[in-house]
């Protein structure tokens, strides 16, 4: 104890010269308080197309000279990275975020209207969309019947004709493709349970697994490897 006693006395008369290191027997001190000064980085621009991203990355604006990495964080996100610098840090220089419609309601109930307009605004016209817009648009305000014992089927009265109703049997599974990526990739279809209440109102249920997720992924990244195949400089990961 007597010996770390005198070596701190003997760094702080040390101190009072103004030497920012100092060697002691007891190891290497500082008299000040340092922190590390990083490297500058750009900040990164944010766009909403794939377009925009082969577009920036063409054109090189910023005359970037070095090894690129393009990373598909997402269905919807996608960033382009440069290397790693003395920090081991990346600079992001470009950042796209697919501006997707705000209206889509899974697990949730709506009224026939809502969801028929739900329908037609934010999913392609791929899988059984028309099937469902017709039952929508076609269905009685009489009450939604279960069908036997597998608590699966539906049956609902509908117009078939213009004074005559009749029974029809609710579609279940349906395949459906919302807009979930960017409009430039084909979006996925996958599947949807279709459930029906009194009222009357309807719901979808994802029934995937997320497997869209995967599907949507690698399309953008096809797509990128396409539109940039002359481009040696850039690594693309998904």
């Amino acid at each position: 104890m007597e010996g770390l006693k005198e070596g701190f006395e003997y760094l702080v008369q040390l101190g009072e010269d103004k030497k920012p290191i100092i060697e002691t027997p007891q190891g290497t001190f500082s008299t000040v308080s340092l922190s590390r000064v990083k490297e500058p980085k750009a900040e990164a621009l944010a766009i909403s197309t794939l377009t925009g991203f082969v577009d920036y990355i063409k054109s090189n604006i910023d005359a970037i000279d070095t090894k690129l990495l393009i990373h598909v964080v997402s269905p919807s996100v996608v960033k382009l990275y440069g290397p790693l610098n003395i920090d081991r840090d990346r600079e992001t220089y470009l950042a796209a975020g697919a501006d997707l419609p705000n209206n889509i309601r899974y697990e949730r109930f709506l009224d026939t209207e809502a969801f028929n307009i739900m329908l037609q605004s934010s999913f392609t016209d791929q899988g059984d969309k028309e099937i469902l817009l017709k039952y929508t648009g076609l269905i009685k305000e009489e009450n939604v019947k279960d069908t036997g014992d597998d608590g699966i089927s539906q049956s609902v009265t509908i117009k078939t004709g213009v004074a005559s109703v009749g029974q029809a049997l609710v579609p279940n599974p349906v395949s459906l493709a919302p807009y979930r990526t960017f409009p430039e990739i084909e979006q996925p279809l996958s599947k949807f349970i279709f459930r029906m209440k009194d009222g009357p109102t309807a719901a979808l249920f994802e029934a995937d697994g997320g497997a869209w997720r995967n599907q949507a992924i690698l399309g953008i990244k096809e797509y990128l490897q396409e539109e940039l195949k002359e481009i040696e400089s850039i690594e693309i990961i998904a």
